[in-house]
């Protein structure tokens, strides 16, 4: 590991970002992957809101200074994803007249129900035990955004395809952050009792969750996109995002969850600090918050 990654000071940053302009089909004549990727615009923003009451929970109980300070940071910038992407929900799907609440109801039901402090009417949201679970859940998502946020940052197919910068400055932004905080999750786990089994049996369960979830998502928004045609299936969908480099391969995702199955398996070494600093440095969105309007950010043609 670097030394930028070793004493690297994780914190929140405001970004601005301007949908005024991004279509319904934001991946120009692909929106089987403009789908598959919303799918996760419907998730962040109940799902980092959950990461956070979690992390509120467990901060009182780290014992590490410098694994708190990086909690807190991780738990700022949670905050800010969520608020950012809850932000595409208000200005590019209604402005679009695209309702997501069916779908966004599945989700709360999701992490209050049954990831939540009483899990199907259990009451043990007070218990360490409940706690690790939670953040072995959170540890294993965080794996793979980690993963996708390292792939976002490579992804010229985006650029190749002329999506739209927009959409593609939030996906980097926040994927950046990702790379940046990608160790924190498993390192708190771990602080916090967690152990080899649990951390397999809740990587199986977010495999699940995330195919389910996914693959409902990019369904649910292909079919409210009035120009988006016959839905084709997610299999098809993503073979051709990915032939195309506006979709990692699937079988790199395979492969990226089977690492987290290592006995040895540590998130250090999944992509670069560096390369992510480098990205949020120049963030449109950054420099568009810093000097108070859409300073930097370009919509292509």
């Amino acid at each position: 590991m670097t030394a930028t990654a070793d004493y690297h000071k994780i914190k929140a940053r405001h970004v601005k970002f301007d949908f005024s302009d991004t279509p319904v089909t934001w991946v120009p004549d692909d929106p089987g992957s403009t789908h598959i990727i919303n799918t996760l615009n419907l998730l962040f923003p109940e799902g980092e809101l959950w990461f956070c009451r979690v992390y509120n929970k467990a901060l009182p109980l780290i014992t590490d200074a410098r694994l708190r300070d990086e909690a807190e940071g991780f738990l700022r910038q949670e905050a800010v994803h969520s608020r950012s992407h809850g932000g595409v929900l208000k200005h590019y799907y209604d402005r679009h007249g695209i309702d997501t609440k069916p779908f966004t109801q599945k989700l709360n039901w999701l992490f209050t129900r049954v990831l939540g402090e009483a899990p199907l009417g259990l009451k043990i949201g007070h218990t360490r035990f409940w706690l690790r679970q939670q953040l072995a859940v959170i540890a294993s998502l965080e794996h793979f955004f980690g993963y996708l946020g390292n792939w976002v940052l490579n992804a010229h197919g985006l650029d190749e395809g002329r999506a739209d910068p927009t959409m593609v400055d939030l996906l980097r932004w926040h994927g950046a952050e990702e790379v940046e905080h990608r160790t924190v999750a498993f390192d708190i786990y771990r602080h916090l009792g967690g152990t080899y089994p649990e951390r397999c049996m809740h990587m199986a369960f977010v495999i699940v969750l995330l195919l389910y979830y996914i693959t409902k998502g990019a369904k649910f928004m292909y079919r409210r996109d009035p120009g988006a045609g016959r839905y084709p299936g997610f299999v098809r969908s993503w073979w051709h995002g990915s032939r195309r480099g506006h979709l990692p391969s699937f079988w790199k995702v395979i492969g990226a969850a089977l690492r987290y199955f290592k006995p040895s398996y540590t998130p250090h070494h999944e992509g670069s600090t560096e390369q992510a600093l480098a990205y949020l440095a120049r963030s449109p969105a950054a420099q568009a918050a810093a000097h108070g309007g859409n300073w930097g950010a370009t919509k292509g043609a």
